[in-house]
């Protein structure tokens, strides 16, 4: 945990529960149990696979500054673990120590709450759950919700940070474990036919930004509540590009359509409060590219939402 990170205003002088969350956080290390835990996942190189972008490695001090100075409403216990770095182009290792101090947040009885970085993040994220899950894996349910505007099903000879969700698909295939994958916020110019066709053979629920846009939220929230219903445990992933590039102009690809903030965030809302998330992620935040900070804002905004407790 870096100490300077953690800075902001102190409103000694005011009655009542001041607390901002630099006053809240502590350091994560064996003691600590319960409440959530932050890891940073400090890494370009699936991003600089795919394509994109880079810079998205200083996307989790960049949301630490950001949720440094808010109020701690309904946050009690939150722990940094620290970063996960790869500086070294060696992206699969970086992504085994993610799952490693995923899993171990997980034992401790912490919820994750994994700050990118690329959305690479994914398959590590991953990775750490079924590490904790064992052979509940098989017995249960783990559903994963994705508010993205891409896929990420790339079929390529490395692991980037389009390939996330394939990788997963391949390892629950090898592992005899049902692939139940929810994305929402699904960009049609952003994804070939071929992505498209694959999400359809994997079976793959998917809405499209413009039905989202034009659709009736409630009728959303429905469905996700349903899939929530259903499973047993829920992964949450959300690529800040599934938002317009007015609100997050600081990401690998920005969007030229996107889902309007106030409806990704009452989908979370609905996972969060399900009280089934095991573990959640917030990919691609890079401040080389933001404006003013704002999508370190918005992706500070969505993590306190998470780090809520229940």
């Amino acid at each position: 945990m870096d100490q300077l990170l953690w800075a902001g205003r102190q409103d000694a002088d005011s009655a009542g529960d001041t607390r901002r969350l630099h006053q809240v956080v502590q350091p994560f290390d064996e003691a600590s149990e319960g409440g959530a835990a932050l890891i940073g996942f400090a890494c370009d190189e699936g991003v600089r696979r795919n394509h994109g972008r880079v810079g998205a490695a200083q996307g989790p001090d960049a949301i630490r500054r950001m949720l440094a100075n808010l109020p701690a409403h309904g946050i009690g216990r939150l722990f940094d673990a620290g970063n996960i770095a790869c500086t070294d182009g060696a992206l699969e290792q970086a992504q085994l120590r993610l799952a490693g101090q995923v899993q171990q947040a997980l034992v401790q009885q912490a919820f994750p709450v994994v700050l990118g970085g690329g959305h690479e993040v994914a398959y590590g994220t991953f990775i750490g759950i079924a590490r904790h899950l064992g052979p509940a894996l098989r017995s249960g349910r783990l559903l994963i919700v994705n508010f993205d505007a891409h896929f990420d099903l790339r079929q390529a000879d490395q692991a980037s940070s389009g390939t996330p969700f394939r990788q997963i698909a391949q390892w629950c295939e090898q592992a005899g474990v049902a692939f139940h994958y929810l994305c929402y916020g699904i960009s049609r110019l952003g994804n070939t036919p071929a992505l498209f066709a694959r999400a359809r053979e994997l079976g793959v629920h998917f809405s499209l930004d413009s039905e989202i846009a034009f659709g009736n939220l409630a009728d959303f929230g429905q469905e996700l509540q349903q899939q929530l219903a259903a499973a047993s445990h829920v992964y949450l992933t959300i690529d800040l590009d599934v938002l317009p590039a007015e609100k997050a102009p600081g990401v690998s690809a920005p969007a030229a359509y996107g889902v309007p903030l106030e409806k990704v965030e009452y989908l979370v809302r609905l996972a969060k409060d399900s009280g089934k998330l095991i573990a959640a992620d917030i990919a691609e935040c890079n401040p080389s590219f933001d404006r003013d900070g704002l999508t370190a804002k918005v992706a500070a905004r969505l993590a306190h939402t998470l780090l809520q407790d229940n």
